[in-house]
């Protein structure tokens, strides 16, 4: 009817629906990222100097038996062949095999894997469990002694590279104390206390430097929000107590930037584990990177990169999914 206006109703998909159409998104364009990644990879090893097959053969063979091996391996053909029958064969399931070994390649990173998850669980755990009690007894008294504290080891970490603080960590709690060992590794077969003696120094190398930068960020976005948010000084009108207020109002809308970067931070945290397994003979994925690289063992590089890659992405997949659930405003604001 002429002049009659009903109120317009805009239907939103339900919560559940936009939360895995919003994954759907994601993933489709995670996707090129993944392979972009294994393709750039590729081409950098394939281009360093040497020869896979001298490499494996040894010093003392002749330009016909390296010329024989590399034929038998196919590496005599073009690069892009190559790549795209280990694509082909990655998108069926198929990691390839050594050429080292002539093991699956699958094979020989299960045999490391567990070693890598173990340090970066143990590593990620310290980083952000540390990061919290430091960061709330610092925003609980700004200017404070603890205050100074947590910004003073702050400022060390942070400017302290991850191996330069292995030694570091080595020559005091191995060499002078022996508390802990230098390197070598304990499966949790073995022992639970043994395993984590010879985590705890990597594990430690590895996660200082992230609590670092995760307790300055919760720090200062805990004093932030006490000193200006509105809903603390309604709290605080309600004559709340500080620790209830920092604890129960402050620090839970901080965690959701502290999720942020944590998912942000999960790609270098398993970059550094290259370094740190290798300081500490810890035989993990990136010991094996190591030494994949050094004999060009192509397939065992790619597929580690590719896992690398894909365990990236799906921490920051995990990341948003996490936000979108926590707060609503992020579902229709990243839509």
């Amino acid at each position: 009817m002429l002049g009659s206006h009903e109120p317009l109703r805009v239907r939103l998909p339900a919560r559940d629906d936009r939360i895995v159409w919003l994954l759907a998104q994601r993933i489709v364009a995670a996707v090129p990222v993944v392979f972009g990644v294994s393709l750039v990879s590729f081409i950098v090893v394939d281009l360093l100097p040497g020869n896979v097959a001298h490499s494996l053969l040894g010093t003392d063979a002749s330009a016909e038996q390296i010329a024989q091996y590399e034929a038998e391996l196919g590496l005599d053909r073009p690069a892009v062949d190559r790549y795209f029958e280990w694509l082909s064969a990655v998108l069926e399931g198929d990691l390839g095999r050594s050429l080292a070994s002539g093991q699956a390649v699958y094979n020989v990173i299960a045999e490391r894997a567990a070693v890598t998850v173990e340090l970066a669980v143990l590593s990620l755990a310290l980083s952000v469990v540390l990061a919290l009690a430091t960061a709330v007894l610092a925003a609980r008294n700004p200017g404070g002694w603890a205050d100074g504290l947590c910004r003073a080891i702050s400022m060390v970490g942070i400017s302290m590279p991850n191996y330069v603080l292995a030694i570091v960590l080595v020559l005091v709690f191995s060499v002078n104390l022996r508390l802990f060992p230098s390197i070598g590794f304990v499966p949790l077969e073995q022992g639970v206390l043994r395993n984590l003696q010879s985590l705890v120094l990597p594990a430690v190398a590895l996660g200082l430097p992230f609590f670092c930068v995760y307790s300055r960020f919760l720090r200062s976005d805990l004093v932030d929000q006490i000193e200006g948010a509105g809903y603390i000084l309604t709290a605080k009108a309600k004559g709340l107590g500080p620790w209830r207020i920092l604890l129960r109002h402050a620090l839970p809308n901080s965690l959701i930037g502290m999720v942020t970067l944590v998912g942000l931070n999960f790609g270098p945290l398993l970059g550094g584990t290259v370094i740190v397994e290798q300081i500490f003979s810890l035989p993990g994925i990136g010991h094996l990177l190591i030494q994949a690289a050094h004999t060009r063992d192509i397939p065992v590089v790619q597929a580690i990169v590719l896992i690398v890659a894909a365990a990236t992405v799906a921490a920051t997949l995990l990341t948003d999914v996490f936000h979108m659930l926590i707060d609503p405003r992020m579902r229709y604001a990243r839509a």
